[in-house]
């Protein structure tokens, strides 16, 4: 025998199954009585045996209801939670991930490529971009204030990240253009040893060391002129004299607005710019976000 029994039978017929009251199933399922009834009866004429014993003192059981009750309350309960799933993943798909940055990754239009492939897999999320102030190597990983983030290699608890590499770019040195050096077409760090150069804050731990190039110096100490966390501090105590610094190669228009030259830097390996996220979140956001990335940049790990 083939039926098609709907979900509202059966929540209905649990409702009297548990309360052997039609009244206050009634009640418990915001119907009329006289419609819960109706539906009981569909039910029973369905299965082609009665469910319940009904007399003026009490509703009871039969023997085809006590059967049928367990499966039906299975049946419920998965289906409570297919729904819940539903929503689950219907949530995910509508919710925001946060993209964390320090400087805009640029970059050939980067961040429009990679949205439009996120966008495409996720059409109900949106995509929210945070800048963070340099002081914070993790752009926003670390206190979980972003969800990914674009980062300079190395951040500090690299363990902690999976991360896909966007760009591989020379280092450049900023200096100001009265500088010795702001003449030559290629700068051979050794020449730097001495110069004062602009730090990153402490918190960036070995991105900060990067950027001062220590495993380049041969043990020498750099001598700090400045410490700054951003392209307009940065920019300033360039024009101020205070120091010279390195950056990356993508990153050179955020300096370059008058009174300050980039040349190409010898010696040194290039900067790593990487789409970072913490290790252990599992969201379907986040990995849709990376693969969109790696798919963009055509980077693997970094």
């Amino acid at each position: 025998m083939v039926m098609d029994v709907h979900g509202r039978e059966l929540r209905y017929f649990a409702a009297v199954a548990e309360e052997l009251h039609f009244t206050r199933a009634a009640e418990r399922l915001y119907v009329s009585q006289p419609a819960l009834s109706k539906q009981i009866r569909m039910l029973e004429r369905q299965l082609g045996a009665p469910l319940f014993e009904r007399d003026r003192q009490r509703v009871r059981l039969t023997e085809v209801g006590t059967a049928l009750l367990p499966h039906a309350r299975r049946v419920l309960a998965e289906w409570d939670a297919a729904l819940a799933e539903v929503e689950r993943v219907k949530a995910a798909h509508r919710s925001t991930i946060v993209v964390g940055m320090s400087t805009s990754p640029g970059r050939g239009g980067l961040l429009p490529a990679v949205r439009s492939r996120f966008t495409a897999a996720f059409p109900d999320a949106a995509v929210k971009l945070r800048q963070v102030g340099w002081e914070d190597a993790s752009a926003g990983l670390a206190d979980g204030s972003s969800d990914v983030a674009f980062v300079w290699l190395p951040i500090p608890d690299q363990e902690r990240y999976r991360t896909v590499l966007v760009a591989e770019e020379p280092r450049l040195v900023a200096m100001p253009e009265g500088h010795r050096l702001a003449t030559s077409e290629v700068v051979d760090f050794a020449d730097l040893l001495d110069e004062p150069f602009l730090a990153l804050p402490p918190s960036a731990g070995p991105l900060r060391d990067y950027w001062l190039a220590t495993d380049a110096r041969g043990g020498r100490t750099p001598r700090i002129g400045a410490v700054i966390a951003s392209p307009d501090e940065t920019y300033e105590a360039l024009v101020d004299g205070r120091g010279i610094c390195l950056l990356a190669n993508g990153n050179a228009p955020l300096l370059t607005r008058g009174d300050v030259v980039t040349r190409p830097v010898r010696g040194l390996s290039p900067s790593r710019l990487a789409l970072a996220w913490r290790a252990d979140d599992q969201r379907p956001l986040v990995h849709a976000y990376a693969r969109a990335c790696a798919e963009a940049t055509g980077g693997g790990s970094a």
